[in-house]
């Protein structure tokens, strides 16, 4: 049997709202362990769009996925949290009472924690890029087909084909214009569901000739050892025409799968979790969930949201950790405590 790790708060998932949520904690002198089953910390910020801009943190104007994560891991080092990455939560116990509860956590390597509190920050839960129905495109992944930007550098000089109408596939086609040789942005409709300005400024560099932009699908792709060389495009009215791509980039959205959290008897509501938007705590006390993967009236799944979030449950988890300490709520610009604690 392997020893039980024992901590005041096991958290779920190491993305911003995690991250934070650490923080949130720290300042209260809470002890936590994060799992992740990615192999480092972001979530989302870091394995989907590291060097994609993110315009709405308050006080920063303009800061990457991996800046933001980055900036996180640096503010919560006063805290000394332990990471446990490539690991998936399995199995969650309540060995407690309502007054003063209690959970084993157990990954799927086998680690048993303890803790008073968990906060289930899992975003949306292991995501998935949907996959376009384009014949032997597995072949090509990862090499030149790609559902994430890591290294902008990677499109440089290259013949960039970007697939889809969301927000992933306008901003990539804005932030790659500058490095590529060509773009073409690809999509069925002259519709589309990104941002407004979004849409603007493609429609700007399409009239531009900066880029080209195409109605239709991409049907098949062709190439050797993994290296594209082309695509077809079919147009609406079912022409077919030849496009030098050399970079593929479908961006059809993500699956998103709760895994184990779907069996942890949290009242979900299509795949979310409803919270007390009072302390973010789920029906089971001590339980919280914070982040995407949380739902209530008027829900916005922005980052900022996400730290909002986190700073409410850390003070109801207080109550729990130290149920016979009386809480006093102070601010970090007046506390010599918390000043030491940050060491300014």
């Amino acid at each position: 049997m392997s020893e039980i790790i024992e901590t005041d708060v096991v958290i779920v998932g190491a993305g911003p709202a995690g991250l934070f949520a650490v923080f949130e904690l720290g300042l209260l002198d809470i002890r936590s362990h994060l799992i992740d089953i990615l192999p480092r910390a972001g979530g989302q910020c870091s394995e989907l769009y590291p060097e994609k801009p993110i315009y709405d943190i308050p006080g920063l104007p303009v800061v990457t996925g991996q800046g933001l994560t980055d900036d996180l891991l640096k503010q919560i080092e006063p805290f000394n949290p332990t990471f446990h990455f490539n690991e998936m939560v399995e199995t969650l116990q309540s060995v407690g009472t309502e007054d003063k509860p209690s959970f084993i956590v157990t990954t799927d390597a086998g680690k048993k924690f303890q803790s008073k509190v968990v906060i289930v920050a899992a975003g949306g839960g292991s995501f998935q890029p949907k996959k376009p129905p384009i014949p032997e495109i597995d072949a090509y992944e990862n090499k030149s087909v790609f559902y994430a930007v890591r290294r902008m550098e990677d499109f440089r000089d290259k013949d960039v084909v970007i697939v889809g109408g969301g927000d992933s596939a306008l901003d990539w086609t804005l932030n790659l214009q500058p490095v590529a040789k060509s773009l073409t942005l690809v999509h069925r409709r002259d519709a589309f569901r990104a941002a407004p300005h979004s849409v603007k400024a493609m429609h700007d560099l399409a009239e531009q000739g900066k880029i080209s932009f195409k109605l239709g699908q991409i049907t098949h792709v062709a190439g050797a050892n993994g290296e594209l060389c082309s695509a077809t495009l079919k147009s609406n009215d079912g022409v077919e025409a030849q496009l030098p791509c050399d970079r593929l980039m479908p961006f059809f959205g993500l699956t998103m799968k709760l895994g184990p959290v779907a069996g942890w008897g949290l009242n979900l509501h299509e795949n979310l979790v409803p919270v007390d938007t009072q302390k973010f705590e789920t029906n089971h006390p001590g339980i919280f969930a914070i982040g995407d993967i949380n739902t209530y009236p008027g829900k916005l799944k922005l980052i900022l949201c996400g730290f909002h979030e986190g700073a409410l449950a850390a003070q109801r988890a207080h109550h729990y950790v130290y149920p016979d300490k009386k809480l006093l709520f102070q601010y970090t610009t007046s506390s010599t405590s918390l000043q030491k604690k940050l060491g300014v």
